[in-house]
């Protein structure tokens, strides 16, 4: 993983997010994905707690962001690894959250774990 990447990554992700701007959030995901939340579990009843498709990722997050109208995430720290990086940050709801991504050849993320403080 290169350090420039991942700090602009980071910077990025943190900054669409902040700003609500859907499109921008979902331009860092791959077509085709893995993203596994506990909240995929709880919104859509889905025991798997998983979405595939950067369609469905769309929608999902666009929930997020119509259910949180003053959605802040706040960067803790930047981890880094091999081809993923995790992103530690303060979330809507004032908890952490710790998020890794993986990235396939053309820097998109093809695979997301998201865990919570509870």
């Amino acid at each position: 993983m290169d350090i420039e990447f991942a700090k602009n990554f980071s910077e990025e992700w943190i900054a669409a997010w902040n700003c609500h701007d859907i499109e921008q959030i979902i331009s860092h995901y791959a077509a085709e994905l893995e993203f596994t939340s506990p909240l995929i579990v709880a919104r859509y009843a889905d025991p798997d707690g998983t979405i595939y498709s950067r369609e469905k990722l769309r929608e999902y997050f666009l929930i997020g962001l119509t259910n949180n109208p003053a959605l802040v995430f706040k960067l803790k720290q930047l981890l880094l690894g091999v081809n993923s990086l995790t992103l530690y940050y303060q979330n809507a709801r004032g908890g952490e959250t710790a998020e890794c991504f993986e990235f396939n050849q053309n820097n998109k993320v093809i695979r997301s774990v998201s865990c919570y403080s509870f």
